[in-house]
């Protein structure tokens, strides 16, 4: 799972007129919603490396400070009216596509922040939907507080049939509510198994010529916008500028692999670096053609460009995003539907090759 994430899977609207434009509505929703940036990798390689089981169903280990390491004991009991609040970190194992072997067992590792008010005694993960690879229905976290971080890990055993397949979680409370982790509901593990098919890429040259925008469904009914893109790149040019930062190049591939992320959050009303179809953010700039040696996300909804650009510059994890070194292109979407959550829905790709 993608990282920064750090990540929702919306209810698909059913829309029903189909139309085009390439003018920026007179009044987008300007209410901000809560984004998640991807991470940038672990130094710890996925393609490929399968984690070996371990020796109880069920792992975990967490941060949490104790009284007898640390010297300040902390109440795990918690204060009245408590704000409840949790990040995903990022996968420790099993990254997003990783393959894994016919039938073969591994563990998935998540690691979470308590980036709330409350400790969290009692918690679970609980398996919500999809493929549920033998995994049981529930497992409990680590008394974690506030502040510290998580590590909770699954054991599963892959299917023995070709495919992609996907598994859902949710972090509850003490009292079975689900803890959104950003605007996410859910948090997910993914692997493919045998030969999973791929996307084929373009063989156009990056010269300035776009390659082909997903245009979403044919049901849908969205604007798209010839300034807003250009705005939030001028935006992020100009604070790296300032910073003494190189400015990042339009990557034309990047664009389009942006714009379409754009059009599909906008046309299933959904805000997750998760496409409608499961893609994730590689999968997406790789079928767009872009040769990646690194690359991120970030995306917003509701609001105008500085609406976007103000909040990511509030934001650590996207504010890190916009000042990395290690970016050097840049591609920007944007895409409205009336009568969604957040009517707008930006997404920005950077990357280097």
């Amino acid at each position: 799972m993608r990282i920064f994430v750090l990540i929702s899977l919306c209810a698909i609207l059913a829309l029903t007129s189909c139309s085009i434009s390439i003018s920026a509505p007179a009044t987008p929703n300007a209410t901000p919603f809560f984004v998640t940036a991807t991470l940038p990798p672990t130094s710890t390689p996925y393609a490929g490396a399968i984690a070996a089981p371990s020796a109880t169903p069920v792992s975990s280990t967490s941060t949490t400070p104790s009284a007898a390491s640390s010297g300040t004991p902390f109440s795990m009991t918690a204060s009245p009216n408590c704000k409840d609040s949790a990040v995903l970190l990022q996968d420790v194992t099993i990254a997003d596509g990783t393959n894994v072997p016919r039938g073969s067992k591994f563990t998935k590792t998540w690691q979470f922040k308590n980036n709330g008010q409350c400790p969290w005694n009692g918690y679970t993960i609980v398996f919500v939907s999809g493929d549920q690879m033998n995994s049981p229905l529930s497992v409990p976290v680590p008394p974690t507080a506030p502040g510290s971080t998580v590590n909770i890990s699954v054991d599963l055993v892959a299917p023995t049939a070709d495919g992609t397949y996907t598994g859902y979680f949710e972090l509850h409370n003490a009292n079975g509510i689900v803890l959104p982790i950003g605007i996410e509901k859910n948090f997910w593990v993914q692997i493919t198994v045998g030969s999973a098919p791929t996307s084929a890429a373009p063989t156009a040259q990056d010269n300035g010529t776009p390659v082909s925008v997903p245009k979403g469904p044919a049901s849908c009914k969205y604007t798209v916008s010839a300034s807003y893109p250009d705005e939030i790149m001028s935006l992020i040019n100009n604070a790296r500028t300032q910073a003494g930062l190189k400015a990042l190049t339009l990557n034309s591939r990047l664009a389009a692999a942006a714009q379409g992320h754009s059009i599909d959050m906008a046309c299933y009303g959904l805000l997750s670096h998760s496409g409608s179809n499961g893609s994730t953010i590689g999968q997406r700039i790789s079928a767009a053609g872009y040769p990646a040696t690194f690359y991120e996300e970030i995306i917003y909804g509701g609001g105008y460009p500085q609406d976007a650009f103000n909040w990511w510059m509030n934001d650590p994890m996207h504010h890190a995003v916009i000042f990395d070194t290690r970016v050097t292109e840049i591609g920007v979407g944007y895409a409205y539907v009336a009568d969604t959550a957040a009517g707008s829905y930006y997404t920005v790709d950077v990357g280097s090759q």
